[in-house]
């Protein structure tokens, strides 16, 4: 039995697959609807449907004032294949 003493939440969503995402969400300022505002979000998600960002999305175009411009989004898988790269030659300290 392998005990989750000392496990983060966020790193046993990254062995399930999750990424960082960083989604800039531009907007339109309520009051002032020509001008564009930057709200930056960040959290785990899965690619390529991100289900947190679009529930993030829907939260806000039905609880919040100021209507979405644009969302970019970037995704990172923080774990890997490790990366192998080929050794010319090896070093020996004696």
């Amino acid at each position: 039995m392998v005990s989750r003493v000392g496990v983060s939440e966020d790193f046993r969503k990254q062995v399930l697959g999750y990424g960082l995402t960083t989604a800039e969400i531009l907007y339109r300022m309520p009051d002032h609807p020509s001008l564009l505002q930057s709200y930056v979000w960040q959290n785990y998600d899965l690619f390529p449907k991100f289900p947190a960002l679009s529930d993030f999305l829907h939260f806000w175009q039905t609880k919040l004032e100021g209507p979405l411009y644009s969302v970019r989004v970037a995704h990172s898988k923080l774990i890997k294949p490790a990366e192998l790269r080929a050794v010319d030659g090896v070093f020996r300290l004696h």
